[in-house]
């Protein structure tokens, strides 16, 4: 089997940075858990990455860091369940669609020189037993993505079951392929275990 070869133009895994003090502050969010980690970088620096005043937080996130910490995952599962959504729909099969999903996410990867990792797999890195709402919105962030894979495999011809473990394989994949990546300085991890992975999504005969 041939190795795929990346995008020779990496497609950046996040949303553009949108207007709003409110959304600039999430996107900042997201853009830190990427580089640096949920306790890597300080309120100033999420601020200052923001473009907004000192103190604007805590109106639109009484919560502190946490809590934009919460809204940055909801925002990030959102994007890729959308991507994810519009793969499915313009690929010819979920392989197809799922291969292309990893591929934009080691693009955007390899396009930051490694540095910038997937937000989701940072808060669950670090979180505790303590963050609670960190927790919880990672699980079912991480539950929404696993369900629109399993949606596109049942409709592919799989059964429910294997479909949906399916799902939780190529959630493990991406999210472990991309922390291996990320340390490796190489995207093989990644590919590897993708590509071993979608040999397996022929439908049951």
């Amino acid at each position: 089997m041939t190795t795929p070869t990346l995008p020779s133009t990496p497609i950046a895994p996040t949303p553009p940075i949108p207007p709003s003090t409110r959304d600039r502050l999430i996107h900042a969010m997201i853009h830190t858990l990427q580089h640096t980690g949920l306790h890597g970088a300080g309120l100033s620096e999420i601020l200052a990455q923001a473009q907004a005043p000192k103190g604007v937080l805590y109106h639109h996130f009484p919560g502190g860091k946490n809590e934009l910490a919460v809204a940055a995952i909801a925002t990030t599962v959102s994007y890729m369940c959308a991507m994810l959504d519009k793969l499915m729909q313009t690929e010819p099969d979920a392989a197809s669609a799922l291969r292309k999903w990893a591929a934009r996410a080691l693009g955007g990867l390899g396009g930051s020189g490694f540095e910038r990792g997937c937000p989701l797999a940072a808060v669950a890195l670090e979180s505790t037993a303590a963050d609670v709402a960190l927790r919880q919105a990672l699980a079912e962030g991480f539950a929404a993505i696993r369900a629109r894979i399993a949606g596109a495999l049942v409709a592919g011809g799989h059964s429910d079951t294997r479909a949906q473990g399916l799902a939780a394989l190529m959630v493990a994949a991406y999210e472990g392929g991309l922390l291996q990546a990320r340390v490796a300085q190489d995207p093989a991890p990644m590919l590897q275990a993708t590509e071993a992975l979608l040999s397996m999504l022929s439908p049951e005969r």
